[in-house]
């Protein structure tokens, strides 16, 4: 299969995302919700639209000329051992594999089992031709030749120790934090909601934690967050954990801000529980830079309003990585591109 054939087949497929019906919408959240129960409408809508803006053409073509990319199929097999915290998250590697030409061996998470396998089968049902690319693993995967694992810390001593023999990307836990300057407007810190919120601070770039100058009144992101905070609790599983945190900071007494729906706290620890948001305060530029390179190989992105502080992502922002935004920051594509030589 050439190149442009992968490429025309992925952009059939974001097209055919976009024009989904209702019926079928309402099936794949619902289908979704049944692999796991953080999974709903909005949560797999977003995770859609997100993969539809991958799937551009001119995008697409864009991403792949930065690499050495044969223009025919490889015999290369890339096991891929795909994560479940939010919708479709191993998409992008499924994308970064095929793409590239190799043979796919996908092994599905338990949580994430039935969105990734639609988009997969519509893939083959657009280009019959990916059907002998594609290896969806039930069994231990054989004749692997690179591997990517994206896990928990724990499940990751496990991964380093099978798949240590093969050249591979081994993604660890990571979480990402907001830094407020001190003068944004409430209309400015509210859209940070997207970054705390979206995906029930599941993702690895959800907003965990917040730093912000000494003597910041915090009162007013709080206040900013508020609508937001009001509507993500309506999910069960959210508010379950937003009434066991609430009670045991008030049992034991710990300082904190609520709004109803987010609870505030100071905490230098960077992975707050969900629905906790951490923070920290900074004296100046270097004591900031200081207390975030503790956590530098934790941290996934940085937000800071219209990027003020250099390396960073606007507020808004951090739930909409592009094509070419990888995880941990290794780049996929080029871990993929020397065994085509």
């Amino acid at each position: 299969m050439k190149l442009q054939d992968r490429i025309n087949a992925f952009v059939a497929l974001g097209e055919k995302l976009k024009t989904l019906d209702e019926e079928t919408s309402n099936m794949l959240s619902r289908r979704a919700n049944d692999d796991n129960g953080w999974f709903d409408e909005t949560t797999v809508d977003n995770a859609l639209v997100g993969i539809q803006k991958m799937l551009e053409r001119d995008v697409l073509e864009k991403w792949v000329n930065n690499y050495s990319i044969s223009a025919e199929t490889s015999s290369e097999n890339i096991l891929v051992v795909m994560a479940g915290n939010i919708p479709a998250v191993g998409f992008h590697d499924a994308l970064c594999v095929l793409i590239s030409g190799h043979h796919l061996q996908a092994k599905l998470s338990s949580q994430d089992t039935f969105l990734m396998k639609i988009l997969l089968d519509w893939l083959i049902d657009i280009e019959p031709k990916f059907k002998d690319q594609v290896s969806i693993l039930d069994a231990p995967a054989l004749d692997i030749d690179k591997v990517i694992a994206t896990g928990s810390d724990n499940s990751n001593r496990y991964f380093e120790k099978y798949f240590s023999k093969f050249p591979h990307i081994i993604r660890h836990n990571r979480s990402s934090v907001a830094v407020i300057k001190g003068d944004e407007s409430k209309e400015t810190l509210a859209k940070l909601a997207d970054d705390i919120f979206l995906y029930y601070g599941l993702g690895c770039r959800n907003i965990s934690k917040v730093y912000a100058p000494v003597d910041y009144d915090f009162k007013l992101l709080m206040g900013a967050l508020e609508e937001r905070a009001k509507k993500t609790i309506i999910n069960h599983k959210f508010a379950n954990n937003y009434d066991y945190n609430k009670s045991i900071y008030l049992v034991n007494k710990v300082e904190h801000l609520d709004n109803g729906g987010l609870i505030l706290t100071e905490n230098q620890d960077l992975v707050s529980p969900i629905s906790v948001l951490y923070y920290e305060h900074y004296e100046n530029g270097k004591d900031l830079k200081e207390k975030m390179s503790i956590h530098q190989d934790k941290i996934q992105v940085v937000v800071a309003d219209q990027q003020w502080l250099a390396g960073t992502e606007d507020f808004g922002q951090a739930q909409f990585p592009s094509v070419d935004t990888y995880a941990d920051d290794v780049d996929t594509m080029e871990f993929l591109s020397p065994i085509l030589e």
